[in-house]
């Protein structure tokens, strides 16, 4: 699951605590364009391995195990602070845990169902929708029919595959939570101090998740080969590319960013084949492809309105 949007929110003007020299020197020789990019495969490569671990956990526990490790990491860097909070900002904080846990939850229930491109496709749809809504332009039109294609060609039509359909539903309700994500973060990020909204949001859905992840998971989360996977799913697909993409954002212009972060769909389905040897046909290709030129499309009318 990505960690940011076409086009994050987030109060990127107050940094993290700063890392070591040499961490800074190797991100610093790193053009913007390639951080961004590493963090989009850092996401997608999480993904891949958190599928992998559904032949021994079902989605449900994976997203814990996911929600913990990267709460338990962010929560030791940023060291949230929560005092002084009013009424209005723990409504913000917990809305924005909220619909992180029901967005993880979504998407991983939709990804043991759909190969990783097509899912991730599909949930791209929220923040393209987020896009179109901040233009007002009629070409616009263009991107909302354009992305409808491309979900109509990766639907199962004609098939029995009742699977699929629920893939392709939980993929949806994903791609709506990514966008109340987007919004709920634009208002936490007004409302914490730097990165203590993502902390703060992180521990809520912890919280929330915990009693399924747990009951479903059982004994099994506590394996030492789940653990670290679960770290490196945790580390992969929060930690890593919330850090590169910070990085990166101080670097570059929105629009910018927004437009490279379209191309994560893309960057799924190859994942998908190398990591998980999810060959796609070439009418899901096509589908991609649709909503990725969408939402390259809905992001530069974004940019210009």
């Amino acid at each position: 699951m990505p960690a940011f949007t076409l086009d994050d929110p987030i109060d990127r003007g107050r940094s993290l605590p700063r890392p070591g020299n040499l961490l800074r020197t190797a991100a610093d020789a790193i053009p913007p364009s390639g951080l961004v990019l590493l963090a989009i495969f850092s996401v997608q490569l999480g993904a891949g391995f958190a599928k992998q671990l559904f032949a021994t956990l079902p989605p449900s526990a994976v997203v814990f195990l996911r929600i913990v490790m990267g709460a338990l990491i962010i929560g030791a860097v940023a060291r949230p602070r929560l005092r002084g909070l009013g009424r209005r900002d723990w409504a913000v904080g917990i809305g924005f845990g909220l619909t992180l846990a029901l967005m993880n939850l979504s998407f991983y229930e939709a990804l043991m169902r759909l190969p990783l491109g097509v899912a991730v496709a599909i949930e791209f749809l929220g923040p393209l929708g987020v896009a179109v809504a901040a233009s007002r332009r009629r070409l616009d039109l263009l991107w909302v029919a354009l992305a409808g294609t491309g979900v109509a060609l990766l639907a199962p039509w004609g098939e029995s595959a009742t699977a699929s359909w629920l893939g392709i539903g939980f993929a949806l309700a994903a791609g709506a939570c990514w966008a109340g994500y987007i919004l709920l973060a634009a208002a936490a990020g007004s409302r914490f101090p730097g990165t203590t909204g993502l902390a703060f949001a992180m521990m809520v859905s912890a919280l929330v998740i915990a009693p399924v992840g747990v009951a479903t998971g059982g004994t099994d989360l506590l394996r030492p080969e789940v653990l670290l996977i679960g770290l490196g799913v945790g580390l992969l697909s929060s930690v890593i590319p919330y850090s590169l993409e910070l990085k990166a954002l101080r670097r570059m212009p929105k629009h910018v960013f927004g437009i490279l972060m379209s191309l994560e769909p893309a960057a799924a389905a190859l994942i998908g084949v190398l990591v998980l040897s999810e060959l796609l046909h070439v009418q899901q290709w096509v589908a991609i492809v649709a909503i990725v030129a969408a939402s390259l499309g809905a992001t530069r009318s974004a940019s210009k309105s």
